[in-house]
């Protein structure tokens, strides 16, 4: 794209648009330019930050890192750069190891994950294809791990990345500086690259 589909406030734009911004520093370092994007429709980005907060709220075993982790493969799988690169600066910070997010894709074998990564990795990954991809095998597995309420959480994470996703692909939203260099440091050896998303 030639320039996003439409561009971001400035964040001091409104006192809406300041508040927000302050919220985004510690879990990014940074406002995204999503938020500012949502933010020529205030309730819009009032609406996705609640969710936001819900969605990624610590509540026991799915950790602040792991749900990191899960919006990456999701956005991986849906192949936005933007909330790749979001999701993998957000996982460093959360406290994820180098170890776990260069061998994510090797989920399945690597002995740094668990059985239960395992389980919510297959389900992240298959809830994120269109068609969706969760079959009863995948359903039956993630139930030997996690309780109903866990995988509502876990769910949640795909579904909040599945808006973003779709958002910032299709505005072709600028990635921000910082988030740039997370994924080159950490996943620009698998692949990664910024995409639409510089100007």
């Amino acid at each position: 794209m030639k320039q996003p589909l439409v561009q971001p406030l400035d964040r001091n734009a409104t006192p809406q648009a300041q508040k927000m911004a302050s919220f985004y520093e510690e879990t990014l370092g940074f406002t995204p330019n999503s938020l500012f994007t949502m933010m020529h429709r205030p309730r819009i980005a009032n609406a996705f930050v609640e969710m936001n907060q819900a969605v990624m709220e610590n509540k026991g075993r799915v950790t602040s890192s792991l749900k990191r982790e899960i919006a990456y493969l999701s956005s991986m799988t849906t192949g936005c750069r933007y909330c790749e690169a979001h999701a993998i600066r957000a996982a460093e910070r959360y406290g994820s190891t180098e170890k776990r997010m260069e061998a994510i894709w090797d989920y399945k074998t690597d002995p740094v994950f668990s059985d239960a990564d395992r389980a919510a990795f297959d389900l992240a990954i298959a809830a994120s294809q269109v068609p969706n991809g969760v079959t009863d095998a995948i359903a039956e597995n993630i139930r030997n791990y996690w309780d109903e309420g866990e995988i509502v959480e876990i769910l949640g994470v795909v579904a909040l990345f599945g808006y973003l996703n779709r958002w910032n692909d299709s505005m072709g939203t600028e990635l921000e500086q910082a988030a740039a260099v997370s994924a080159q440091e950490i996943i620009g050896n698998k692949g990664w690259e910024i995409g639409k998303h510089s100007y």
